[in-house]
């Protein structure tokens, strides 16, 4: 598996990025037909498929939805067996009253906020990868 595993170094090298875009968590039958190619994510739970989309397109195909969320990707590669980057940006969050879900995919880690917070959250992460860079 490639991507890094050194939480420290993963903490000092992950450059949030936050994408301009609104995101909104959906979820629709198992059976609802959807082109993939406007899904960002994509979760199967008993009670139904659950669909990250932008905003705008779950709003074109008249799906609700209670949460808008922004999205900032960890630019750094981050390995899949890697230990304690989810907690420490979840404890960063939480210590400043910021609601966060993380998405693991293959190469990066993706962060969903209310999109009020975003501007904080970004504040948060940035304060993180300093602290950790004057450890090292």
């Amino acid at each position: 598996m490639s991507g890094e595993t050194n939480l420290a170094a993963l903490l000092s090298k992950m450059k949030p990025f936050l994408h301009e875009e609104s995101y909104v968590f959906v979820s629709v039958p198992e059976s609802f037909q959807i082109d993939l190619t406007i899904v960002h994510g994509t979760f199967k739970e008993k009670e139904g498929m659950t669909l990250i989309l932008k905003k705008e397109n779950a709003d074109n195909l008249d799906l609700n939805y209670d949460y808008v969320a922004s999205c900032i990707t960890l630019m750094v590669h981050s390995s899949l067996q890697s230990v304690g980057l989810t907690a420490a940006i979840s404890n960063a969050m939480a210590e400043n009253q910021i609601s966060c879900n993380v998405v693991a995919a293959y190469y990066h880690d993706h962060i969903f906020v209310d999109q009020l917070d975003a501007k904080r959250a970004m504040n948060v992460l940035l304060k993180l990868t300093h602290t950790t860079k004057l450890k090292k």
